[in-house]
């Protein structure tokens, strides 16, 4: 079938025929809690063999889903702490150290914002540090944070990666963490799943832009990435849709995929889909994650 797009290890990890249960260097652990609507997901990618598999870097990556994203009238709390956990496992004695919190993605485009609507909410405290000393920070359990929407390189003409690259050797942070607007292959998980990852991330890739790759390689710092997807490729949405009523009329697998490649064109090959409340949900969603952040490195902030 069509290559389907997306940046969530999960749905790579769910392409895979059924008849495959397992992927050679690749573990799969996943946990459901009824009670506060939370499925999390964790995608190991263990060697080389694994990551061929996935088309990923070797890793963890771990998604937790919730209908909860997008209720703004629900107790968001038991789904936050849910995330906070995920990534103080991730993050281990790192967070006692400093970060660097970078918000990627156009503010000018309400799918791609994301990240520079959450850098609005963050409580940064790096001056303070700096200013007032380090038993100040003791005193109100701070940890010293700075933040950075760098824009994009249509805006600059400046890769990112070129941005923090000057960043970093000026501020010294101990880890970065990096927070961007993803694709998805599944509608079900636009605005309502978010996915942790140690390996970094690779503007762009989800929607065939691919820049600079932001990780400890290039940046010479561990890099965690937070995502939330919020576009689904036209073409899988369309070719979906059309696989499941053609194979319920019976058609052969090569029948399909001859009938999909034939009327998928270049009209539809750049064509991205978000939903039509992603103003709201944007705004949602950058504050739940700036409070993740803010819980996770500001105790009393």
């Amino acid at each position: 079938m069509t290559e389907k797009r997306t940046d969530l290890a999960v749905e790579t990890r769910e392409s895979f025929p059924k008849d495959r249960v397992e992927v050679k260097g690749v573990e799969l652990e996943k946990s459901e809690d009824e009670k506060n609507q939370m499925i999390v997901t964790k995608v190991r990618i263990r060697d080389d063999a694994g990551s061929r598999a996935m088309k990923k870097p070797k890793g963890t990556y771990i998604t937790v889903e919730s209908p909860v994203f997008q209720k703004e009238e629900m107790d968001h709390e038991p789904l936050l702490l849910c995330v906070c956990e995920q990534l103080e496992g991730m993050i281990g004695p790192m967070k006692q150290k400093s970060v660097l919190i970078v918000g990627l993605g156009n503010r000018e485009v309400t799918s791609d914002s994301l990240g520079p609507c959450m850098i609005d909410h963050l409580f940064v405290t790096r001056h303070l540090k700096r200013e007032l000393g380090e038993q100040f920070m003791l005193d109100n359990e701070y940890g010293c944070v700075s933040a950075i929407a760098p824009g994009v390189m249509a805006q600059t003409g400046i890769e990112t990666a070129e941005i923090l690259e000057g960043v970093i050797d000026r501020t010294r942070p101990d880890l970065v963490i990096v927070v961007d607007s993803l694709a998805a292959r599944s509608v079900e998980r636009l605005c309502t799943t978010v996915q942790i990852t140690d390996t970094g991330i690779a503007p762009g890739a989800g929607v065939g832009n691919r820049r600079m790759e932001l990780n400890q390689d290039t940046l010479g710092v561990p890099v965690v990435a937070l995502g939330v997807p919020t576009v689904v490729d036209a073409q899988t949405i369309i070719g979906d849709h059309l696989e499941h009523v053609l194979t319920n009329q019976g058609y052969r697998e090569s029948e399909i995929e001859a009938f999909l490649k034939g009327i998928f064109g270049k009209e539809t090959e750049n064509v991205m889909v978000t939903p039509k409340n992603i103003d709201f949900s944007v705004r949602l969603l950058s504050r739940d994650l700036a409070r993740v952040l803010n819980h996770c490195f500001q105790k009393k902030g």
